[in-house]
């Protein structure tokens, strides 16, 4: 199962229909670790360093800072982001999809978008 943390903008309706739907879901919450108000980039240098999928609706910043920490040679777990607009029911679904059909080692490096 993946290694998921959740950012502190993401849609809390979302965790807990993925709680819902996969009881033993490994996920840590930004704020819970002290990453709240925290630089972007140090919460991807967290995740790095936890080997912890960042889930976030920031479109703007992350993934440029993601793609950044790629370039520059620095370790990057994975993002998985997605506009706030997607429904809940569809973020809920492709999120649980991916969990339970990939592997943590796939997402090294990659920045994906929902939907798919």
């Amino acid at each position: 199962m993946l290694r998921l943390l959740f950012d502190e903008n993401l849609n809390q309706r979302i965790l807990r229909g993925l709680k819902l739907r996969l009881p033993s879901l490994d996920y840590m919450l930004a704020q819970d670790v002290g990453l709240k108000g925290i630089e972007d980039t140090e919460v991807l240098a967290w995740a790095a360093t936890e080997n912890r999928i960042l889930v976030t609706h920031d479109l703007k910043t992350i993934p440029r800072y993601a793609y950044a920490r790629v370039d520059n040679g620095q370790a990057m777990a994975g993002v998985i982001a997605f506009a706030e607009t997607l429904p809940i029911g569809q973020a809920i679904e492709e999120l649980a999809t991916m969990i339970e059909c990939s592997e943590q080692d796939e997402w090294v490096n990659q920045v994906v978008y929902l939907p798919l």
